[in-house]
């Protein structure tokens, strides 16, 4: 066979009796464009020199220059041409010679992937004209000069999202001659926010300089009671990024036609972010051991983290749910759908989605651990992504919560959303995407229930406001928090929060009736927990409070168990027993104080330093038994960070990272990350140990890249403490 027949065999399409052009797939892919394109026999004679040629093409692609000014995208750090879609960019052509309208005909090319096509989207001829339709493709002169012509050309509003290869072609009598494909001028079209016909509009400028142009944000962790916040990179313009968010759209295997789709976008990116599925971006690890990767508290943003992936292509080890939720945020901003990071305090995980988490108590009323199989989050993060649902009724449109974290599977892979947020609230879950499921996350109610002997079980209490107590994201051009609960739920207690649950289970949610079981709650006694604040490696103290209301004396046997868990209420060991008898005088209270050692819990601690205490009290007089539940975080040193001298764009600089150590213990594999978006990229350093009470020094020296306000991060890890986070803004002068 010769080498010509086979390289032909190659070049032919692969046979599938479903379709005539394979899937297309990838945006980096390409097809070959021929130069000149005959319309049959060429004259002895023919000379394409002899006809308008190009000579060159000014894309106007760098960050000072109209295009990426108009657009907001000059703080992408990417040589090539970005432009938001459904607003007009200009691009200049040279040629050999004067443009003459009246016989010269040219129109551009823009192609995506290997197999091109108009109908679907990724062959997109743009014809010159005198006029440009708002939100449809087209290219006017506006204005000529000598041999060149500068063109405005206006992208659809509905165009996919993506990189584009660009050709301009010439008409000749004998056939269409085109420009040679030249990388340079590739150009990236992105969602637009600023455009009213796009389908991700914002109509606030501060908002989309908030979820579109920040590349710094806040997590909100710890518990409802000591929130606590640290700062996450997400550095959506820095180098390779971009292309690395568009991979992300190759992984998932998503139809490139389908890529102008925010909901699309959405759907397959909340799979794609986790690898549980075709081996996605992040490996989520819960189990505390964090072998062969970067323990989840040690990531700083989500640079490092798509950077990685984008290489090797393998799922970075590891995250959890504030890791894939700033990630998935970063692909979001990224290509230029408004997002926010959410944190859902004591946050429902439903294993069978009956808006019930049960609690099984043993004939004491203590937690029975092989029973319960439901969890309550301290938090849970998830992202919010702003579009219109023209798949939904109107009104469900704006913010929809996507969630990257695999908790249960949708469709048959770990993904969640789009789903409505509106929706969740007034309980109309029969929208797509898996509302049900976060409806459950925010709405659930805690049973108690105690297992008798002959297998009949007994309500012994419902708590219903304990889930989704707090819903908050950062406020939009500052640091602080801000409670959205209401944009998920109405009030507790109110009219419209029955008719939104009344809602909820017409459409399909279940919820199991208290008819199924006794339920006599002991309503005359009242009981309180309440600890002190904790600082890590000290004691500390916690209050067990009765209010009895009745005219009665009681006596109360209290049992308290302090376990060390996950952050996600999941139990690692319990470090402290205690029970008590407690004398109820009437209509008085009680309290009863229990110190919590350091020494009881220190072996065991997890990362995020969090206690859950349950305590249970069984009224002897009428066997009625009180329970409650509280998370408690302790209080973890800081790392400081200070620069020296004044820091200037192009100069080298340096800032200092210090860190005492205020156990009574040496940490061991001590390992310290720095960055900060447009500053400095990534740093880490390692040290091997820090005896207890001494400080560490780490000076770091740099070039900050651009000026302006921005963040530096730290973040320290070891094996006996992590979470350990330091912030700190710096004004970047101009050099």
């Amino acid at each position: 066979m010769s080498e010509t027949s086979s390289t032909n065999e190659e070049n032919k399409l692969p046979l599938n009796g479903r379709r005539a052009i394979p899937p297309n797939y990838s945006n980096d892919e390409e097809n070959e464009v021929p130069e000149m394109e005959t319309f049959g026999f060429i004259p002895r004679g023919f000379n394409p020199r002899d006809y308008l040629r190009v000579v060159d093409i000014n894309m106007f692609k760098d960050p000072h220059e109209i295009n990426k000014q108009e657009h907001h995208t000059d703080k992408y750090y990417n040589p090539k041409l970005i432009v938001r879609r459904g607003q007009a960019f200009q691009i200049q052509i040279d040629f050999n010679r004067p443009y003459k309208p009246e016989t010269d005909q040219l129109w551009l090319e823009f192609l995506m992937g290997r197999y091109p096509q108009q109908n679907k989207g990724t062959y997109i001829p743009v014809l010159v004209g005198n006029v440009l339709k708002p939100g449809q493709w087209g290219a006017k002169i506006i204005h000529r000069e000598n041999n060149s012509i500068r063109l405005s050309i206006m992208s659809s509003t509905t165009c996919i999202i993506g990189k584009f290869r660009l050709y301009v072609a010439v008409l000749t009598p004998f056939g269409i001659l085109r420009t040679r494909r030249n990388s340079a001028t590739d150009t990236y079209i992105l969602f637009n926010p600023w455009c009213q016909l796009d389908a991700v509009y914002l109509d606030d400028e501060k908002e989309r300089e908030e979820y579109v142009l920040n590349d710094v944000g806040i997590v909100f962790h710890g518990n409802v009671e000591e929130v606590k916040s640290r700062s996450w990179s997400y550095g959506q313009f820095e180098e390779n990024i971009l292309d690395a968010c568009l991979f992300l759209m190759d992984k998932a295997e998503l139809e490139l036609s389908g890529r102008g789709n925010p909901i699309k976008i959405c759907r397959v990116a909340s799979a794609v972010i986790n690898s549980r599925d075709e081996n996605g971006v992040i490996a989520g690890s819960w189990n505390n051991s964090y072998d062969n990767g970067v323990a989840p508290s040690a990531w700083t943003g989500s640079v490092d983290i798509l950077l990685e992936y984008y290489s090797s292509k393998q799922p970075v080890r590891y995250g959890q749910c504030w890791v894939f939720a700033g990630v998935f945020n970063t692909f979001l901003r990224c290509l230029g759908i408004p997002a926010r990071l959410i944190t859902n305090y004591s946050s429902a995980h439903d294993n069978n989605a009956n808006l019930r988490l049960d609690f099984f108590l043993d004939d004491e009323g203590k937690v029975d651990t092989r029973l319960t199989k439901d969890s309550v989050w301290n938090y849970h993060c998830w992202n919010e992504a702003w579009m219109t649902r023209p798949d939904l009724p109107v009104g469900f449109g704006g913010w929809q919560v996507v969630d990257g974290t695999p908790q249960e599977t949708s469709d048959g892979m770990y993904r969640c959303g789009p789903a409505s947020v509106q929706a969740i609230k007034h309980g109309h879950v029969c929208f797509q995407f898996d509302a049900p499921f976060v409806y459950a996350e925010v709405n659930s109610d805690i049973f108690y229930t105690r297992m008798e002997k002959n297998g009949t079980q007994v309500v012994e209490k419902i708590d219903t406001t304990h889930i989704g107590q707090l819903i908050v994201t950062k406020e939009v051009g500052g640091d602080g928090m801000v409670d959205i609960t209401e944009e998920y739920k109405f009030r507790e207690g109110s009219d419209e929060e029955r008719l939104a649950l009344e809602t909820a289970v017409m459409y399909g949610v279940k919820k199991q009736s208290i008819q199924d079981t006794t339920y006599q709650p002991q309503t005359d006694v009242d009981m309180d927990f309440q600890a002190q604040k904790a600082v890590l490696g000290n004691d500390f103290k916690v209050t067990i409070t009765f209010r009895n209301k009745s005219r009665n004396s009681y006596t109360a046997t209290t049992y308290l168990s302090g376990n060390i868990v996950f952050y996600t209420g999941v139990t690692k060991s319990e470090f402290k027993k205690h029970s008590f008898s407690a004398k109820l005088e009437p209509s008085s209270s009680s309290s009863f104080d229990i110190v919590i050692k350091s020494s009881e819990y220190m072996n065991d601690l997890l990362e995020q330093a969090s206690f859950h205490f349950f305590v249970t009290a069984r009224i002897n007089e009428t066997g009625k038994i009180l329970a409650v539940q509280k998370a408690i975080m302790l209080e973890i040193p800081t790392l400081r960070i200070k620069t020296k001298g004044e820091l200037v764009a192009g100069k080298e600089t340096s800032v200092i990272v210090e860190f005492t150590n205020p156990l009574k213990q040496t940490l061991e594999n001590v390992t310290l990350r720095l960055e900060g978006p447009g500053v400095l990229r990534t740093i880490k350093k390692q040290f091997g140990r820090i005896p207890m009470n001494s400080t560490l020094t780490w000076e770091v020296r740099f070039i900050p890249m651009r000026p302006g306000l921005r963040k530096l991060i730290a973040s320290l890890n070891s094996n006996a403490l992590r979470h350990v986070y330091g912030e700190l803004n710096v004004q970047v002068q101009k050099p």
